[in-house]
């Protein structure tokens, strides 16, 4: 396995590769002898099984000797399977999980500092600090408020508009990154590039809430609460339509948490 190129900007790659020592090989750069002229560029979906890999990936690796996988997401699926063979592939994802990837240290501080923040303004007020994934065409549909108007709550969505406004007089204690993180660290980590960057700011923050708001699903929602589970921060709720919620507060509860179906709770049993 050979490491993009962007990956020890954010990731210790010595601890990555040691790590995985055993497990699989891993370069920090492509061979000189490869060309990427010659590679076969394969789309993968995400957790294919053996039968898909012997019918589909070896073919190829045996004639052209070098392959890139490239894969790709038609659904978002990160429920508990009991067969044999998935529980060995899932033991790999459980390492990949929670065993591999540690951040570079001045990744890890800009997080930091961003979460002893917001968990310092909940505690001055006696509430919880909520991380909300949001996009902003959702704010114009109803859901769930159950939460103090005094917690301290942390937006996904990078830049402020206009149409934030409202929620901001629900909640008046409201961040974006660019509000709470260092002023020294704005350029590198929100500049025109830094795209990757913030993902990861987003991924880790929301990963160390007191509470975490899903507004639509995606691959967010199906990797944050898998590194939630591994720290038993369960508090997740997701976006529903109040009149089809009921009454009974266990309706906003992520099933990932309620039917305990996310593959990261095989990880601990």
């Amino acid at each position: 396995m050979c490491l993009p190129g962007t990956f020890g900007d954010i990731y210790d790659i010595e601890k990555f590769v040691s790590s995985l020592d055993g497990v699989v090989k891993v370069v920090k750069s492509q061979p000189s002898e490869l060309s990427t002229k010659d590679l076969a560029v394969l789309r993968i979906p995400n957790r294919v099984t053996e039968e898909y890999i012997a019918n589909n990936i070896e073919p190829v690796f045996k004639t052209k000797g070098n392959v890139r996988l490239a894969t790709y997401f038609p659904s978002v699926n990160m429920k508990r399977t009991r067969t044999p063979e998935n529980e060995e592939r899932n033991s790999v994802g459980c390492f990949a999980m929670f065993g591999s990837l540690e951040l570079q240290p001045e990744v890890r501080e800009v997080v930091a500092s961003i979460v002893e923040r917001l968990k310092t303004s909940s505690r001055k007020s006696d509430s919880e600090f909520v991380a909300v994934d949001l996009w902003l065409e959702m704010l114009d549909q109803k859901g769930c408020q159950g939460f103090d108007k005094n917690s301290a709550v942390y937006l996904t969505q990078s830049r402020w508009d206009n149409s934030l406004d409202s929620l901001k007089d629900l909640f008046p204690k409201t961040y974006r990154k660019e509000l709470i993180m260092p002023m020294d660290k704005k350029q590198k980590f929100l500049g025109s590039d830094s795209s990757e960057y913030e993902k990861v700011i987003d991924f880790y923050v929301c990963s160390e809430s007191d509470v975490f708001v899903l507004a639509i699903s995606g691959l967010f929602y199906a990797y944050v609460p898998g590194k939630r589970i591994g720290s038993g921060k369960t508090k997740i709720v997701v976006r529903v339509d109040s009149a089809s919620a009921g009454s009974e507060p266990g309706n906003y509860i992520s099933r990932y948490v309620s039917k305990k179906t996310h593959m990261a709770y095989s990880c601990f049993c």
